[in-house]
């Protein structure tokens, strides 16, 4: 516990405390100074929200109102202001609701106990849902309802306790990582530098004496070398001695505490031989013990730094402006945060797409890498569907807008990779609980060895305990499970499958049973209606415009093929009170009168009515008030990569299923050519639903679907894969998102 007399220093801060200062205050039993009455009403309002533990966990002094920006305090309401907002706070539960969320870059966090004082701080405001800080990204999350705390009242709540706390914004993140990262690298540098030198004497000091060096000499390469170590103890290692004192004093055995020991008792008892000349000498073995240790830290801290990054480019991927079209065809450059759904954007050769939308007007070619890691720009035209920071890159797009904001592909994507960012895996608590435990375990083994060989031979007691200490230490339990998550999702990001939920990757290795579902899965979902098969006395063009009809508003692969079926110039049904039933289809009516488009079973379809019209063709089947008015056959083509994945699948040993609401006969054809293990068809949602369930009894099952009619199943499996940006909306539940082409799975 930090002591009251005012030569320690303000008790808040450290800083020096005025003559005769007349800020004090009791605290924790003592009257304790203070440098300024700032730092006395900062720690009032510590003592006050029964906080004062904090002094006592702290492994530093806190951050002072001397270093506090009081014009942040002024400026602080105007976060409540929603247009500053914009970008910065998000409403979880749509528009409208009062429930925000919003994550924070905290500056003055210093250790544990700061993260422990403002969780709490926080937590204790009126209104706060949850609270999360994260002291490796320095960030809080923090979910609240405005009605109850303005945001600006969590920015002063922050305060009050001597930190600065603001919006996240990535540039900053990046220059947090920046500065830890010279940090390692300047201590990585001297322990290098000097370790060099270190070992070429320890060189000399190895054969010297069996080529006739002499006992002076030996000793003064000694001294030599014990100077050329201090810097590597005192400064590089500091880190190591840092952290250990710190696991100390919060009663617990963490990864630095055998490096520490290591390090400072190889350290020490060379040095006290070499005084005495007399005795082994470490000092080439704590110099490289600390250089490699700082190494791995900086490749792991490069690691995480570059998965952030690459996240983050999401971020710097829309425009600050946007040319709108007005109705009288003026152009104007408007900012990207005034653009509103129904606008008509110009977007030049060259420029990135402002927000979600269709083409309008216009063919070229875009460039969606940001998103997709698929270098090879995609071809567009009039009623292509284009995603916000994709690039134009040859002629100008017309862009009427469908989605902006936090509604479109690139923030639900952001969104969810923050989601993973600050979900701790179960193998990492698992990791940390058991370094935990190893290291407990370790230090009694050291303890053992240097009783042992005391009894049994006292000159090698001290190298046979340094070498348990050193050789078994938990860097790489409990490092390289962090490590390897950060690489393995920014290398899977680069090619177009975004990690959302940070355990998934553990889960989908041990997964032995892999499902797909068909439509938009495994095939391109791009379908084309092959057939039309009338059943009563109306002709094929009316059939068709009664399914155009029914099918208007829904983004379906299905609604996308008759769309593209109806001739331009067809006049147009109205449908009313349309009802999508996922798996099944959908029901409406058209003047007066009731349809239903979709399955055999949903139409009402007798079983000895009209049958398949292709073996690998999907039927869809129009029905009017219980009557089949004709069926349509639909057909898909497989997506590149398909059959290499499920081989590579195969090959690994994990059986392969395909769950499909199509057509049991479309289904098996389709799993003849694909040589799959299982496959099903006709089954709704529930069906699948009820299949994942109980195969889940068996061992962990991944289910691959477009997130359409998937929804249930993919919920129910113990991971989820969701295929395809255009359903990234609906795909919000799933643990991956693949964004790329099908065949990047097999890269992952």
């Amino acid at each position: 516990m930090d002591g009251p007399p005012n030569d320690l220093g303000c008790f808040h801060c450290g800083l020096p405390c005025p003559p005769e200062a007349p800020w004090e205050l009791d605290i924790l039993g003592a009257r304790r100074a203070f440098c300024c009455a700032g730092c006395r009403e900062i720690a009032a309002a510590i003592v006050g929200h029964g906080l004062q533990d904090y002094y006592t966990l702290r492994t530093e002094r806190g951050t002072g109102a001397r270093d506090a920006v009081p014009d942040f305090l002024k400026t602080a309401d105007l976060y409540d202001h929603p247009a500053i907002q914009e970008g910065l706070v998000a409403t979880p539960g749509g528009l409208g609701t009062s429930e925000k969320e919003v994550s924070l870059l905290l500056e003055g966090i210093r250790c544990a106990a700061c993260v422990w004082l403002n969780e709490r701080q926080i937590a204790a405001l009126p209104g706060v849902r949850a609270v999360h800080v994260n002291y490796t990204t320095q960030r809080a999350y923090v979910r609240w309802d405005e009605h109850v705390t303005p945001l600006s009242g969590i920015l002063k709540a922050i305060a009050a306790i001597g930190y600065v706390a603001h919006p996240y914004k990535p540039e900053v993140a990046q220059d947090v990582f920046a500065r830890k990262r010279r940090d390692l690298l300047h201590r990585f540098v001297i322990a290098g530098s000097f370790g060099m030198q270190v070992m070429m004497l320890a060189l000399a000091l190895d054969i010297g004496p069996s080529w006739g060096m002499s006992g002076h000499l030996f000793w003064i390469l000694a001294w030599l070398s014990a100077g050329l170590t201090l810097p590597i103890v005192a400064y590089a290692a500091v880190p190591f001695f840092r952290g250990a004192w710190h696991d100390l004093r919060q009663g617990r055995a963490g990864m630095d505490l055998p490096i520490a020991l290591g390090i400072g008792i190889a350290f020490s008892v060379s040095l006290a031989h070499t005084i005495r000349e007399h005795g082994p000498l470490y000092f080439d073995s704590v110099s490289m013990f600390a250089a490699f240790l700082l190494l791995s830290r900086l490749f792991e801290d490069l690691a995480r730094a570059r998965a952030a990054r690459t996240a983050e480019l999401l971020t710097h991927a829309l425009p600050q402006e946007a040319v709108r079209i007005s109705q009288d065809g003026r152009e104007d450059s408007v900012p990207a945060s005034l653009v509103q759904v129904g606008d008509r954007l110009l977007v030049r050769p060259g420029d990135r797409v402002p927000a979600d939308g269709v083409v309008a007007e216009g063919v070229s070619s875009v460039d969606e890498s940001i998103l997709t890691g698929e270098a090879r720009p995609l071809a567009k035209g009039p009623g292509e569907a284009v995603i916000a920071g994709s690039v134009n890159c040859e002629s100008p797009l017309v862009i009427t807008v469908q989605r902006v904001g936090r509604e479109t592909v690139l923030s639900t994507i952001e969104g969810l990779i923050e989601r993973a960012q600050r979900e701790k895996p179960r193998l990492t608590a698992i990791a940390e609980r058991a370094a935990s435990a190893f290291v407990i375990g370790m230090l009694v083994l050291a303890a053992a060895t240097a009783v042992g060989w005391r009894l049994a031979d006292p000159a090698r007691a001290l190298p046979a305990t340094l070498a348990v200490l050193v050789v078994a230490c938990p860097c790489a339990l409990s490092l390289a499970i962090p490590t390897a998550l950060a690489a393995a999702t920014n290398a899977l990001m680069r090619i177009g499958l975004v990690v959302t939920r940070s355990g998934a990757l553990e889960v989908l290795a041990g997964a032995k049973t892999v499902v797909f579902d068909k439509t938009g899965t495994l095939t391109e979902g791009r379908l084309a209606v092959t057939a039309v098969h009338p059943c009563a006395d109306l002709d094929a063009e009316t059939l068709l415009a009664i399914a155009c009809a029914l099918e208007q508003r829904s983004e379906h692969p299905i609604a996308q093929a008759f769309a593209r079926a109806c001739p331009p110039g067809q006049t147009r049904l109205a449908a009313e009170e349309v009802t999508a039933r996922p798996g099944q289809g959908l029901e409406g009516t058209i003047n007066g009168r009731h349809y239903r488009l979709g399955t055999r079973r949903f139409a009402g379809a007798a079983m000895d009515a009209r049958g398949p019209l292709l073996e690998e063709a999907s039927e869809v089947w129009l029905a009017r008030e219980g009557s089949v008015l004709g069926v349509f056959g639909l057909f898909d083509t497989l997506r590149p990569g398909v059959e290499d994945l499920l081989a590579t699948l195969r090959r690994q040993g994990r059986r392969v299923v395909l769950l499909s609401g199509d057509r049991a006969s479309a289904v098996s054809a389709l799993a003849r050519t694909l040589c799959v293990d299982e496959a099903y068809g006709d089954l709704l949602p529930d069906e699948k639903l009820a299949w994942i369930e109980a195969r889940r009894s068996q061992g962990p099952v991944a289910m691959v679907g477009d997130g359409v009619n998937d929804a249930a199943a993919l919920a129910a499996a113990s991971v989820a894969v969701s295929v395809g940006r255009r359903n990234v909306l609906a795909a919000r539940s799933a643990d991956l998102i693949l964004l790329g082409d099908l065949a990047s799975l097999r890269k992952g």
